[in-house]
Order: C-alpha cells, then structure tokens, then sequence
C-alpha cells in the first residue's frame, strides 16, 4: 500500500510540472515582444500580408475566455501560410496539412512580458516524417525567423 502511495505521488508531482516539461519541448521558437499581444499581431500580419503570404484569421482567445465569464490573459492566434512552401509538404505526407496552415500565438505572461511563438519547422518535419524536403525547411526557417524579428523590432 505504501508502495502504491508512493507512486501516486510521483505521477501526480510529474503532472504539476509536465507543463514545463511540455512547454519546453514543445518545438516551440518563443521571443519577446515589445509590444502589446495585439499590436505584436498586427505588426507581423502586416509584415506577412506585405510579402505575399495568406493570412487567413486571427483567434482572440481572451476574447472567447471573456464571451463564458473566465479571464485570461491576453492570448491571441495568427494563422498563415505559403501555399508555394506548404503543398510540397503536403504531397510529401497529406497527414501534415493538420499542422498547416501555420500559426504564431501572442501572449502576455503573469508578469505583464509579451510572447510570440511558432512551431519550428524542423520540428513539424520530424514529426510528420518529412525527409525529402530540407530545402523548404530551410526556406520556411530562415523566413519565420526574419518576419517575426522585423516584426518585432522597435
């Protein structure tokens, strides 16, 4: 019996802290932001719009939080893509169109500091088995990291 107690212990500190855990190995590319969440979203959709890219929404999840009577903190969503670097993706492995469009959150931590996050595509790639396309990869790499760094850039 205590043998069982000990474990439940154990597994139930592992979940406390497996969003940590989680967060950290999420594949995420998280940067801070000098900005409000909004306005950082607004800078990199223009920024997006601008080089030809599809913008396709926005999510406001502070705003859905708000529409049942729960708070949160400002968190917001942009979906995008680039049709010309996704579909070579998705004739390598169609089951990868789950994580496409792409998509970068804004949010404000407990602190007031605002975020900016994407998936890295290298981790979408590994996930998806995506081997036969590097150079696209690359591609979409090296032009996340440039749009969200002009973005946010004062």
């Amino acid at each position: 019996m205590r043998g069982l107690f000990i474990a439940i212990t154990l597994m139930l500190a592992a979940a406390v802290t497996s969003p940590t855990i989680a967060k950290a190995d999420a594949g995420l590319i998280v940067k801070s932001s000098p900005y409000s969440v909004p306005e950082t979203l607004d800078r990199l959709e223009a920024i997006f719009k601008k080089k030809g890219l599809t913008v396709f929404t926005r999510i406001d999840h502070a705003a859905g939080a708000a529409r049942v009577n729960m708070d949160l903190a400002p968190t917001q969503v942009l979906i995008f893509g680039n049709p010309k670097l996704g579909t070579p993706l998705m004739q390598s492995q169609p089951e990868v169109a789950i994580a496409l469009p792409l998509k970068a959150v804004a949010w404000q931590d407990k602190a007031g500091k605002v975020w900016l996050g994407y998936t890295k595509p290298s981790v979408m790639a590994s996930r998806f088995g995506i081997t036969d396309r590097p150079g696209i990869i690359k591609k979409m790499t090296g032009a996340l990291n440039k749009l969200t760094n002009a973005a946010l850039k004062k």
